[in-house]
């Protein structure tokens, strides 16, 4: 794995928790420039961005993230942020499915939330922090205009990356409901059967898109 983050503190540190969960660090850096150049050659199996460092503090984080998500697109990435930024988030998700994450920094309760969120990405999975959720929810109303509530419910914890017995556990129901939900979810959002396991992430980003 690969960390890029300006904060010296915040990034030595997200090296030490990953290592301790037994994750090999191939490299940290303080700008996404140095993280770029060096990505071709070690191959990372996920990567760690801040979304705003330098030079100018806004994108470039993201900015990399898309570019890794296009140039190895085997490469799982999960970006941090201190603010809720939907049009980040949104960019993330259009970019690619599977593999991806989007937390916000001060959110993160603990190490072994950390440490779920980068194995459930590195296996492919979506990992979006509740809150980034609920505002890209909040943002766009139509294409979900025609879910129930707990489709809704639902759709929000498999936009979190939770697997259907996951979601089953939280909302205090059984797995065939969920699946009952999710199969509702797809039809709804005109999402065909592909035979694979993206169409989870596709039903987020096809709503993202419209």
């Amino acid at each position: 794995m690969v960390v890029a983050d300006d904060s010296v503190l915040l990034r030595e540190g997200l090296v030490r928790v990953l290592e301790e969960a037994g994750h090999e660090v191939v490299g940290s850096y303080g700008d996404a420039d140095e993280l770029l150049a060096a990505a071709p050659t070690l191959a990372p199996e996920l990567a760690v961005l801040d979304v705003r460092m330098p030079p100018t503090f806004r994108d470039e984080g993201v900015r990399a993230a898309i570019r890794l998500r296009h140039e190895l697109p085997e490469t799982g990435i999960l970006l941090l942020s201190q603010y809720v930024e939907v049009a980040y988030a949104q960019e993330l998700l259009g970019a690619g499915s599977g593999g991806v994450g989007y937390l916000l920094k001060d959110r993160v309760a603990s190490l072994e939330e950390l440490t779920d969120a980068v194995d459930r990405i590195a296996a492919g999975g979506t990992v979006l922090d509740p809150e980034v959720v609920a505002q890209l929810i909040g943002r766009r109303h139509d294409p979900l205009a025609s879910l129930t509530p707990r489709e809704r419910e639902v759709l929000q914890l498999m936009a979190e990356g939770r697997s259907n017995a996951a979601i089953a556990k939280q909302l205090f129901i059984g797995i065939g409901a969920v699946e009952k939900n999710v199969t509702a979810i797809f039809g709804k959002l005109g999402l065909e059967d592909s035979g694979t396991d993206h169409r989870r992430v596709l039903a987020v980003v096809a709503w993202l898109q419209r």
